[in-house]
């Protein structure tokens, strides 16, 4: 009697039992192990930034601005001011589109678009790697290739890669539009033709630089300026410059009337066209001594010199024959500017270039974040490297050449040996051991210095970092003080002062102001009606327009005394109604007056006055003015600059 279940399925299929050797036979194969080493790839990222979960105070700030364009206030940091205190416009929207469809608590929701968009990256920049190092093998007509992550494990061995994989910052969304960018330059490289469709897509994405983040101009302007040269009709070149350019473009005329700026606040609290060489060489140095970033460096090295000197072998060039006109010559350049060579080249040379501009602006004060897109780019054309097997005969042959496919296979899988050693010796090491303090040149790893403050190894909602010193103190001392005020710090860690409002105090009280460093943790533990500023200048432009402090840390060299608040805002002024002594009286009364400047007054009329029309076309025509324009902090050199008459003194110098 026969089984009603058969092992054999009818029609000659294959039998049950040998379908998991099937699915091993096409895992062997040179597709099936790329897809899994992608895949194991994109997992073991997932799974250490996993690890290293948490939300930054400065990931916070992004959360205030969605709070306010959820509950009908604008893309406002504080309500009733057009500023804008997020680098990444495309990442405040990102955010803001995925709170509103899921309605989740916004911390949550960050850390699950972060982690994903972070693993997208890894997956798109082996894809493109792939793609590159699969059409060149298939154009030398080589065969028994196949694919290993390399490149990528020396991005992803690095811990501040992985602490900002979830950080709450765009730095995961400028490494996914980093890596998808990749992806789609290399299938627009490796395709002989390609469609319009293909072209425009690449061209809008790379066009979304500006979005994304400023530095990220350096990248796509010299692919779209590619796209614009290789051969094509001018009507092409039209509709690539329309699709490429419009939302940026859009956006830029709209953020000038909006926000009166040409860029961001933060460019303009921290003079990002300002040199600063030697602090972007410690910078530098602060991620590749920790890391010893010359070791995967010389191995990348050697890995290229063994493609190139196999693509030279497999496919020797064709006699030279020189072009005998101009327009012959540059007819060959735009077929060069189409292909592998001229993409790969121009990956390399903008990261070359984003790295001396990071350099010059002088880094950061969070240990590796703007150094790791620089990595992330360079590594990108090696992210997976070519290993070409060679044949049975190859391996028995007795003649040994240095430029043989068994030499070649033998270097290519040490320095790929030696690629996971260094990652498995780097991948726990570096900045742990400093962690939650600062370096004597300012930098500090950012999340061991949270996650030690917090007593929270994985700090991600704002309610844990009311462990953080003052935090709670701030909530309590507003709770204290219903009929508002100003809230300055105090000389005890976990004490505030509160500077009573001028003037009446209408029925339910005046409201809240915080004057502190930090905007994320405040502007989260609070309600909307209450206004958060830093004397940095992030979300308090008087203080981002005031000249920066000689040799002071990174990020943080701006600090407009708080007397400018309390004359700006309307506080007491005078000791004998509340202004803590150790505020000097005759500094609030000059603040006062310097305000006054009539080049002052129309800035701050720029963000603070209602947008009208006029306003609007009035930003647009002053944006870049005001983005050049600059206070003095000490309130008499204003009123000196300004040509103003001094107020009278109550204890004159």
């Amino acid at each position: 009697m026969s089984s009603p279940i058969s092992d054999t399925s009818p029609e000659g299929g294959v039998s049950s039992k040998d379908r998991p050797l099937g699915l091993a036979r096409r895992l062997l194969t040179p597709a099936g192990l790329t897809a899994l080493s992608i895949t194991v790839a994109a997992a073991l990222f997932a799974w250490g930034a996993w690890q290293r979960r948490w939300i930054a105070d400065d990931g916070l700030i992004v959360l205030r601005t969605v709070r306010n364009l959820l509950a009908g206030n604008g893309p406002v940091f504080n309500k009733g001011e057009r500023v804008e205190v997020n680098t990444s416009a495309a990442w405040t929207y990102v955010v803001w589109f995925f709170s509103w469809l899921s309605r989740a608590q916004m911390e949550y929701v960050v850390l699950g678009i972060t982690l994903v968009l972070s693993v997208l990256a890894i997956v798109f920049v082996m894809l493109g790697s792939g793609r590159l190092h699969r059409h060149r093998a298939q154009a030398a007509g080589v065969s028994g290739m196949i694919l290993l992550p390399a490149g990528v494990f020396g991005y992803m061995a690095l811990p501040p890669a992985r602490d900002f994989a979830t950080s709450g910052l765009e730095t995961s969304l400028v490494i996914c539009w980093i890596g998808l960018v990749f992806w789609l330059l290399m299938r627009w490289a490796t395709t002989a033709t390609p469609s319009r469709a293909q072209i425009l897509t690449l061209g809008f994405i790379a066009g979304l630089c500006w979005l994304v983040r400023p530095e990220t101009v350096l990248v796509a302007a010299p692919i779209l300026l590619l796209l614009f040269c290789v051969k094509q009709g001018w009507r092409s070149r039209v509709l690539l410059v329309v699709v490429s350019g419009l939302l940026p473009v859009g956006y830029q005329i709209w953020r000038m009337g909006y926000y009166g700026l040409p860029y961001p606040n933060t460019a303009v609290a921290k003079d990002a066209t300002e040199a600063k060489w030697g602090v972007g060489l410690t910078y530098l140095g602060d991620l590749a001594g920790p890391y010893r970033m010359w070791v995967p460096l010389a191995l990348l090295l050697l890995i290229a010199a063994v493609v190139l000197v196999n693509r030279a072998t497999a496919a020797p060039a064709a006699a030279y024959r020189p072009p005998n006109s101009l327009r012959a010559r540059w007819a060959k350049f735009q077929r060069w500017l189409h292909s592998p060579a001229a993409a790969v080249t121009l990956i390399l040379a903008v990261g070359l270039i984003w790295l001396i501009y990071e350099i010059r602006v002088g880094g950061d004060f969070m240990h590796g974040r703007v150094l790791l897109p620089v990595v992330f780019i360079l590594m990108a054309p090696l992210a997976m490297i070519p290993v070409r097997l060679p044949t049975r005969e190859q391996w028995r042959s007795t003649v040994v050449r240095p430029t043989g496919p068994r030499a070649a296979a033998v270097v290519t899988l040490a320095a790929w040996i030696g690629m996971i050693a260094w990652a498995l010796a780097v991948v726990n090491t570096g900045p742990e051991a400093r962690a939650g303090t600062l370096t004597r040149n300012g930098i500090v790893d950012e999340r061991g210095f949270y996650s030690v403050q917090t007593g929270n190894a994985h700090p991600l909602t704002a309610a844990d970092y009311l462990a953080f010193p003052r935090i709670g103190s701030m909530v309590d001392a507003i709770r204290r003080t219903p009929e508002g005020g100003l809230l300055v710090q105090a000389a005890a860690m976990d004490d505030w002062v509160a500077i009573p409002p001028l003037g009446p105090i209408p029925e339910g009280g005046a409201g809240h102001t915080i004057y502190f460093i930090n905007l994320g943790m405040p502007s989260m533990n609070t309600d909307l009606d209450t206004k958060v500023y830093d004397m940095v200048g992030l979300a308090y432009p008087l203080a981002a327009h005031s000249p920066r402090i000689e040799h002071a840390r990174i990020g943080h060299d701006k600090s407009l005394p708080v007397d400018w608040m309390i004359a700006e805002k309307g506080f007491v002024p005078e000791h004998d109604w509340g202004l803590p002594g150790w505020i000097d009286e005759d500094w609030v009364a000059e603040a006062k007056v310097a305000l006054t400047c009539e080049d002052t007054r129309m800035l701050l009329e720029s963000y603070q006055g209602e947008l009208t029309v006029r306003k609007f076309l009035s930003n647009i025509r002053n944006a870049w003015s005001y983005g050049q324009y600059e206070i003095d902090r000490v309130p008499e050199y204003e009123i000196q600059r300004c040509d103003l008459v001094a107020p009278a003194l109550q204890n004159p110098r």
